[in-house]
């Protein structure tokens, strides 16, 4: 069972930005897709962004152009660096990982989240 642990979550004003990270344990960027979701109170669970074992990326709209996925495999570490953000990126941040090379499949396992709290 992959575990993932975040952080890096926190509070800030409106145009701020904040780095999330994510530590996995063993080397699985090799094999998984890693990806990042949001829940906002009382909102269901979205997907955020993802980026695959090649190295590809993909972001939903909402975020595209402010936040970017990466990672270090020395360090098993996903990182999603969050620029200009808006009170509407309120939400707990998700990591995920699914065993999967090009993200073909649904997320299998979930860290315990990282509260982001922005004000306008």
């Amino acid at each position: 069972q992959v575990q993932l642990v975040e952080s890096g979550g926190g509070s800030v004003q409106a145009g701020g930005f904040l780095r999330l990270s994510c530590a996995a344990t063993g080397y699985i960027f090799g094999t998984y897709c890693m990806g990042w979701f949001r829940q906002a109170a009382g909102k269901q669970r979205e997907w955020v962004s993802s980026i695959d074992t090649y190295g590809t990326t993909t972001y939903a709209d909402s975020v595209k152009g402010r936040f970017t996925i990466s990672k270090d495999n020395a360090k098993n570490t996903l990182y999603l660096q969050m620029n200009n953000l808006k009170p509407e990126d309120t939400a707990m941040y998700y990591c995920a990982a699914v065993y999967s090379r090009r993200c073909l499949s649904p997320f299998t396992s979930w860290g315990q989240g990282t509260q982001v709290t922005i004000s306008s």
